[in-house]
């Protein structure tokens, strides 16, 4: 496995995920269809037998945030809150988190729902979507956000640690 050098000089407090094409390729409202199942292999499907996977660096990435302690979040605006509860329960996402906001709107409402309940400043979190307009309403309150246009990888994540770090 690849090893990823996260020592950078200061650290983000938070640090939040979007989930339809950051975590996964695809949109929970139009791309599939629950019931989920998990296979013996470990592959999910969902009721028409498509496939759904997460991009291949979103567990890794979850992993060592867990071990350097810091915290991470979900901010999504589906409008398929349910169904994207049940892909992160079945995927076994919901230990990684210590908060979520999932459900239509703006960004910039998730994001104050943060501030509030976790008690950390806008200038302290690191946000990653392949939204451009939710990057630039984010990055107006002093989040350092990063565009992740095919899903989140360790390139962009280092990315996003070190744009943190350098501010």
């Amino acid at each position: 496995m690849e090893e990823h050098n996260l020592n950078y000089e200061t650290s983000p407090k938070l640090v939040v995920f979007d989930l339809d094409y950051t975590l996964w390729p695809l949109w929970v409202d139009t791309h599939v269809k629950p019931p989920f199942q998990r296979l013996p292999d470990n592959t999910i499907k969902d009721k028409y037998d498509y496939t759904v996977e997460l991009y291949p660096d979103a567990i890794p990435i979850l992993n060592e945030l867990k071990k350097q302690g810091i915290k991470t979040a979900v901010a999504s605006r589906t409008s398929a809150t349910g169904i994207a509860e049940d892909l992160l329960k079945i995927f076994e996402l919901n230990k990684y988190f210590d908060a979520k906001e999932i459900y239509p709107g703006s960004k910039v409402a998730h994001f104050s729902k943060f501030k509030q309940e976790l008690n950390i400043d806008y200038c302290d979190m690191v946000f990653f979507d392949d939204e451009e307009r939710n990057i630039r309403d984010l990055t107006k309150l002093g989040v350092a956000a990063i565009h992740t246009p095919q899903g989140i990888s360790w390139e962009y994540f280092e990315k996003g640690l070190s744009k943190f770090s350098s501010r």
